[in-house]
C-alpha cells in the first residue's frame, strides 16, 4: 500500500507540474490542444492547463530581421544595390501562430512584403535623395506601408533601414573613374583660379610696393632739402655772429675729412693757404 502511495503521489506531482507554466516579462504564450489555441496569455505570471496542453511562447520584444541584398532601379533607370533590416513587434500572438507559426515563416513572407514596399518607394527617386537627402523619409513612407501590408501576419513594422547602398559592382568601376576625372578637373580649375588669384595679389604688392618707395623718395628728398636748408641756414646764422671762429671751425672740419685716414699722403707747400691754422692759431700767414 505505501509503495502504491508512493507512485500515486508522484504521478501526481507530475501532473501538476505539467499542469502549471509561466509567462515571463518579455513574453506572451499560446496555450494549444491538438494544435488548435485554446487561449492565449498576455500578461507575465503564472498559469495552468491541462497536462495534455502544450504551450508555444513568443517574444514581445522588438525583433530584427536582416534583408538580402537587392537591386533597386531608381529615378533615371539607375541601378543601386540596398541592404536592409526591418524592425517589428509581434502584437497579435494568435494571428501570427494561425499565418506564420515561426520566425521562418514570418521572414520569408516579410521580406517579399518589405522588398515590394522598398522598391515602391525609392523607385522614383535619385540616387542622391536614397542615400543622403531625403533617406528618412523615404523609410518611414516605406516602414508605414510595410506595416499596413504586414498587419494580417500579427505584427507591427515599426522600422526600416537601409544600412548600406551601392552601385552595382560592374558599374563602380566606371563611377570611380568618373569621379576621379571629375575631382581632377576641378584641382585644376581651383590651381587655375588659385594661380589667377595669386598673379593679382602679386601685381597689386608691386603696384603698392611702387607707389610706397616713390612716396618715400619724395618725402626723402623734401626732408633732405628741408635739412640742408636748416644747416645753410644755421651756417650762414653761425658766420654772421664770429666769421673769424666759423673759418677756424670749417678748416677743422677740412683736416678731419683729407687726413681721416691712416695712409693719406698729400703734397703741399709748407706756407700752402690749407694749412695756415698750423703756423698760426689766428690762421694768418
Amino acid at each position: 500500500m505505501k509503495t502504491l502511495g508512493a507512485i500515486l503521489a508522484i504521478v501526481l506531482g507530475l501532473v501538476g507540474l505539467s499542469s502549471v507554466f509561466t509567462v515571463q516579462q518579455t513574453q506572451q504564450a499560446l496555450v494549444l490542444q491538438f494544435g488548435e489555441v485554446v487561449s492565449v496569455e498576455k500578461d507575465p505570471g503564472l498559469y495552468f492547463k491541462m497536462p495534455w496542453q502544450n504551450v508555444v511562447t513568443l517574444d514581445k520584444r522588438l525583433q530584427v530581421m536582416d534583408m538580402d541584398p537587392e537591386q533597386v532601379i531608381v529615378a533615371g533607370n539607375r541601378r543601386l544595390v540596398v541592404d536592409a533590416v526591418v524592425r517589428y513587434r509581434i502584437v497579435d500572438p494568435l494571428k501570427y501562430y494561425q499565418r506564420v507559426q515561426n520566425v521562418d515563416g514570418l521572414n520569408a513572407r516579410l521580406s517579399s512584403i518589405a522588398e515590394s514596399s522598398l522598391r515602391g518607394a525609392i523607385g522614383d527617386a535619385t540616387i542622391e535623395e536614397v542615400i543622403t537627402q531625403n533617406r528618412a523619409q523615404l523609410m518611414q513612407s516605406t516602414a508605414e506601408e510595410t506595416s499596413q501590408r504586414a498587419s494580417d501576419l500579427g505584427i507591427r513594422v515599426e522600422d526600416i533601414r537601409i544600412i548600406r547602398a551601392d552601385l552595382p559592382e560592374e558599374n563602380s568601376d566606371q563611377v570611380v573613374k568618373r569621379m576621379i576625372a571629375e575631382r581632377q578637373r576641378e584641382s585644376s580649375e581651383e590651381r587655375a583660379n588659385g594661380q589667377k588669384i595669386k598673379e593679382q595679389i602679386q601685381a597689386n604688392a608691386d603696384r603698392d610696393r611702387t607707389i610706397i618707395l616713390a612716396e618715400a623718395q619724395k618725402k626723402s628728398e623734401i626732408l633732405r632739402g628741408e635739412g640742408e636748408a636748416e644747416r645753410n641756414r644755421i651756417f650762414a646764422e653761425a658766420f654772421s655772429r664770429d666769421p673769424a671762429f666759423f673759418e677756424f671751425y670749417r678748416s677743422m672740419q677740412a683736416y678731419r675729412k683729407s687726413l681721416n685716414s691712416a695712409d693719406t699722403t698729400m703734397v703741399l707747400s709748407p706756407d700752402s693757404e690749407f694749412f695756415r691754422y698750423f703756423s698760426n692759431r689766428a690762421g694768418k700767414k
